[in-house]
C-alpha cells in the first residue's frame, strides 16, 4: 500500500474520477448481489471513462466496473491508463477481483495506481503490481510463441 488515507495525496484528477465513479456506481444493474461497485479509470491524455458493474441472471455474464470501464475505453481507442479509483458502500472497501485484475494486466503499467474507495473517502491505492505481482499476459503468449516455434524448427 502506497499510503495509509490521512497521508494520500489526492490530485483534482483522482477526486475527480472518484465523484464521477460515485455517480456512476448508482447505475449498476445489481438486482442479485444489490452490491453497486463504480469505477473511474483515467487515460494518459487525463479523460476518466466510468464503468459500473452489470450483472445478469446467468452469473457468469456479469461484468464487473473496472472492466466495463476498460472495455469503454478500448472502444474508443484509449489503451493507456494512469490511475482507476474502484467504489463501493461496503464496510471495508473492495477490491479489483481477480478477473478485472487479469484485464488490468493486458493495458495496465506494473505503477499504474489502483485506488479503493467508499462512498465518502477513498482509503487506499495501491500499485497494480502489488495487486497482481506475477500476472499472465501478452509477453507470455509472446514468449510460449517463440518457444514453439524454436521448438517446430529443431524437429
Amino acid at each position: 500500500m502506497i499510503g495509509a488515507m490521512a497521508q494520500l495525496k489526492i490530485s483534482k484528477a483522482i477526486q475527480s474520477a472518484f465523484e464521477l465513479a460515485k455517480e456512476t456506481r448508482k447505475n449498476a444493474h445489481a438486482p442479485y448481489s444489490k452490491f453497486q461497485v463504480g469505477a473511474g479509470l483515467i487515460t494518459s491524455d487525463g479523460s476518466v471513462i466510468t464503468g459500473c458493474n452489470v450483472e445478469n441472471a446467468s452469473y457468469g455474464g456479469t461484468v464487473c466496473a473496472e472492466r466495463i470501464a476498460i472495455f469503454k475505453a478500448v472502444s474508443d481507442n484509449q489503451t493507456k491508463f494512469t490511475d482507476i479509483v474502484v467504489v463501493t458502500d461496503a464496510a471495508e472497501p473492495a477490491y479489483p477481483c481477480a478477473f478485472c485484475l487479469q484485464v488490468m494486466a493486458e493495458f495496465f503499467k506494473p505503477d499504474t495506481k489502483i485506488w479503493v474507495a467508499d462512498l465518502k473517502n477513498i482509503h487506499s491505492v495501491h500499485k497494480f503490481k502489488e495487486l497482481l505481482p506475477i500476472p499472465f499476459g501478452p509477453k507470455q503468449l509472446a514468449n510460449a510463441k517463440a518457444e514453439a516455434k524454436a521448438r517446430a524448427k529443431r524437429r
